[in-house]
């Protein structure tokens, strides 16, 4: 920030603080735990044969994310403003990085991510009837013929209204999904180790994993990168209950203990999960099915798991989107309200109190990928991929924050200090080149797009939402 410049946003009111410990942590939850935790382990097995090392890796994505989590702490209490990542990037770098930030958010990563995990809703839902064996309810289909794209829209809708009539009942729907698919993904472990189905011979491993292209056995270092990015993909949402940070009350108390119990709550979940799915499925079957999930309901409990855990998967997918949805307009609305947005985007509805224009942009947005994209897994890459150079990037600032701001207050000092967001943001960093060092195709066009935001802030500071030339100091 210029020297002499005051913080942007100071002296703005924001949203009202309504969220409590439990409301936030189920927000910051119910984003983590979304689809991943069911697709996601199939896709691992691929690359790797031993469930110790799978373990390994699970534990790893975790520690990172709780590496993230201590470093964000930190800033948020710093600074409790909706907007979070954008706040931190604004104030450890200025206006021009959190524009180029916003309107990267804005126009590609949030709206496609919240279309994408929609669209499994509706994959999920258009295939109930066949999971429970009802096809013939149907006329004989195998699932329900309806567009999976009209069942998004009415789902990213619905839950789009819901967060337009208030946060308290934003927050309170979040809690309800949170509870219900934790609740299921714990009945998983409990009944695996109560029932004892598995068998002690899967955790010894499987054969090599064959990579399809070219029918060599993957080594470790060459799993290394493509198994981080799905677990990783699978714990992202930690950093997503910063947006809200306006929001939530004694944000200076609550905000490190959502960071770090929510974090490490699902990290705990996420690793007695896939222990079960190992030792119930051995791995080369695990590798030929997209979920895994179903089958190890299957032989926990017969056929009917099936029907369960595909409303477990809508549970879930319902309650990821809901907070993205939720956390998401945040950042636009933060945005507006610096002028490095339109002024309507920052509106805040006078009954609700909610950053309804926000909210509804994001679901045009959202719509809009959703109809020309129709499936998420075509910028899922691309959504991992530009969110972690902003991650690094933001956790980053507590290092910029700390030499230029040492008198600021900081009533949560992030635990391990220098070495914990070293860790973190080496872990950026590693990732975004060895993305672009396997994929420069898929990858380097990204890089474009974000860089033209330079040029674009530029643009926008000199002509603002008008279109006129500001005056000098106006």
């Amino acid at each position: 920030m210029p020297p002499g410049q005051a913080p942007s946003g100071a002296g703005v009111a924001d949203l009202p603080r309504v969220i409590g410990f439990w409301g936030a942590s189920a927000v910051l939850a119910g984003i983590m735990i979304g689809s991943g935790i069911f697709a996601t382990p199939p896709e691992v097995a691929k690359h790797l044969g031993t469930p110790w090392v799978i373990l390994a890796m699970w534990a790893a994505g975790g520690v990172l994310s709780l590496c993230g989590a201590l470093t964000y702490a930190e800033l948020a209490t710093m600074y409790p403003r909706s907007g979070g990542v954008y706040v931190f990037i604004r104030e450890a770098y200025g206006r021009c990085a959190a524009f180029v930030f916003g309107w990267t958010y804005l126009l590609i990563s949030k709206p496609v991510a919240a279309a994408g995990i929609a669209v499994i809703f509706g994959q999920q839902f258009n295939d109930l009837p066949f999971m429970a064996g009802f096809g013939s309810w149907f006329e004989g289909q195998t699932g329900l013929a309806w567009d999976q794209r009209a069942t998004t829209t009415v789902l990213l809708t619905g839950l789009t209204y819901v967060n337009v009539r208030g946060v308290r009942l934003g927050t309170g729907v979040a809690a309800v999904l949170t509870a219900l698919k934790a609740a299921a993904l714990a009945l998983i472990v409990a009944l695996g180790i109560v029932l004892l189905k598995g068998d002690t011979a899967n955790l010894a491993g499987g054969s090599a994993p064959v990579d399809d292209r070219t029918g060599e056995v993957v080594t470790f270092w060459g799993a290394l990168i493509p198994v981080m990015y799905a677990v990783l993909w699978t714990y992202d949402g930690w950093s997503d209950v910063g947006a809200i940070a306006g929001e939530v009350k004694n944000p200076q108390r609550n905000l490190p203990r959502v960071y770090l119990a929510g974090t490490a709550a699902v990290m705990g979940l996420y690793l007695a999960v896939n222990a079960v799915y190992m030792w119930m499925i051995p791995l080369d079957e695990m590798r030929g099915v997209s979920n895994v999930a179903p089958l190890v309901a299957d032989r926990l409990v017969g056929p009917a798991g099936a029907l369960v855990i595909a409303g477990v998967v809508l549970v879930s997918t319902a309650g990821s989107t809901h907070g993205s949805i939720m956390t998401g307009a945040r950042i636009s609305y933060a945005q507006a309200r610096d002028g490095l947005l339109f002024g309507f985007l920052g509106r805040v509805h006078p009954r609700y109190k909610t950053p309804a224009v926000s909210l509804w942009a994001q679901l045009v947005l959202s719509l809009t990928a959703l109809w020309l994209l129709e499936s998420f897994a075509r910028l899922a890459g691309t959504f991992v991929f530009t969110m972690w150079i902003f991650y690094a990037m933001a956790g980053a600032g507590i290092f910029i924050l700390r030499r230029r701001r040492p008198e600021a207050p900081r009533p949560y000092r992030a635990w391990g200090y220098p070495l914990v967001p070293l860790l973190f943001i080496g872990a950026g960093v590693v990732m975004t080149v060895m993305s672009i060092v396997q994929d420069p195709g898929g990858t380097l066009p990204w890089i474009g797009v974000l860089l033209l935001g330079i040029p674009a802030y530029y643009a926008w500071a000199r002509f603002g939402a008008s279109g006129v030339p500001r005056r000098r100091g106006g």
